[in-house]
């Protein structure tokens, strides 16, 4: 572990993502341990809020599904809560790596006088791509599969203005975070292949922030899992017909359709089909690889994993390669069978009232499709 700060010296670590980097396991396991990690001598002052969410969306200055307001002055409330901890500060919120370099110089003048520590998770392309195309689906985006990775690859890296390369951008993050730090405060953490298990990235997390993983001995369950191909585009579908519509609020939708539809019911289902990249696009990825790879090289910045990680890992010779836009219409029905029983029982729940006929919905119409086809 690298040595201690004097201790009247506060050291803050802040973790600006990316996001899809397994950061909602650890700011989870950090806020489950925060008891603890404090009679160590180390603070993550979450606040009431529970997160570090508001926060920066205040600092980076988006409209988030109408949170924005709501948000004012939350970044000045965590930084007068850093500053009355001693020891060590940990900060983390994915969202902060999309920060601007103004935002940045806000960030570095709040915490003068202390040690400042970056701390940045990425992971492959071949994964982040598909995670990132769901999170979108997951907030109401409309982009087909095929549509977003056009989009991912015709935007401009450098100095970007999409979302995806402004957080997911190795190079372009760090540089913004980064320029008056010295290398050895940069800590870049790879996230392990698949099937690694979660341990391996806690541990390097913990490396990063400078933490004895002893000292947060309690665990949390996943959260925030991915979905297969079929549920993707039922809720992508839902999207489209909720579009300009009324009838559903940002407040609503992120209740019923992301949290209790997705995140609670269809990111549990077996056997998905996952999302991943058509064979084509890998050797773009790869070369996206290569160049982010040889820029940490160049950088001397400190790498806690194996910069390998960072590199696709292609499907075994001959595999057969699903359209996620095109799932089996049988997947389609059963995911939207699933997300009907789940609503209806919430809404058994609250009133035992007759429900009034309607024209049929949306997932109605998907549901008779998908047994027609399969007849």
């Amino acid at each position: 572990m690298r040595a201690q700060s004097h201790p009247m010296t506060a050291v803050v670590h802040v973790h600006i993502g990316a996001p899809k980097t397994g950061t909602t396991y650890l700011q989870a396991r950090l806020r489950r341990n925060s008891i603890c990690l404090r009679e160590h001598g180390v603070h993550y002052p979450v606040g009431d809020q529970g997160s570090m969410f508001a926060a920066a969306v205040d600092l980076i200055d988006r409209p988030w599904a109408g949170q924005r307001e709501a948000a004012r002055g939350e970044w000045d409330r965590l930084l007068a809560r850093v500053q009355g901890c001693e020891g060590s500060v940990l900060i983390s919120q994915e969202i902060l790596a999309a920060a601007s370099q103004a935002q940045v110089a806000r960030v570095m003048a709040g915490l003068r006088g202390s040690e400042v520590h970056l701390v940045y998770s990425a992971r492959d392309l071949a994964r982040q791509i598909p995670s990132e195309w769901q999170e979108g689906v997951k907030h109401a985006h409309l982009p087909s599969f095929a549509k977003f990775v056009e989009i991912v690859r015709e935007a401009r890296r450098s100095d970007p203005r999409l979302w995806f390369w402004r957080v997911q951008g190795l190079p372009d993050v760090l540089k913004r975070w980064a320029c008056d730090l010295p290398a050895s405060r940069v800590h870049l953490v790879t996230v392990p292949p698949a099937g690694a298990g979660r341990d391996v990235l806690w541990q390097r997390y913990c490396t990063a922030l400078n933490i004895d993983p002893a000292w947060a001995p309690e665990p949390v369950e996943p959260e925030n899992a991915s979905i297969g191909a079929a549920e993707a585009t039922l809720i992508r579908r839902l999207n489209h017909r909720l579009e300009g519509s009324d009838a559903v609020d940002h407040a609503t939708y992120r209740r019923l359709v992301r949290q209790r539809t997705v995140h609670e019911s269809l990111a549990h289902r077996p056997n998905m089909m996952p999302v991943t990249l058509s064979p084509e696009t890998f050797e773009w990825a790869e070369e996206v690889a290569e160049e982010w790879i040889a820029w940490v090289k160049g950088a001397g910045i400190d790498v806690i994993g194996d910069l390998d990680d960072l590199r696709p890992v292609r499907p075994e010779t001959g595999a057969h390669w699903v359209d996620p836009d095109q799932p089996r219409p049988g997947e389609m029905l059963d995911a939207a069978l699933e997300m009907i029983e789940v609503l209806l029982g919430d809404a058994a729940a609250i009133s035992r009232e007759p429900l009034v006929p309607q024209r049929p919905g949306i997932l109605t119409r998907i549901a008779r499709k998908a047994r027609s086809v399969r007849r």
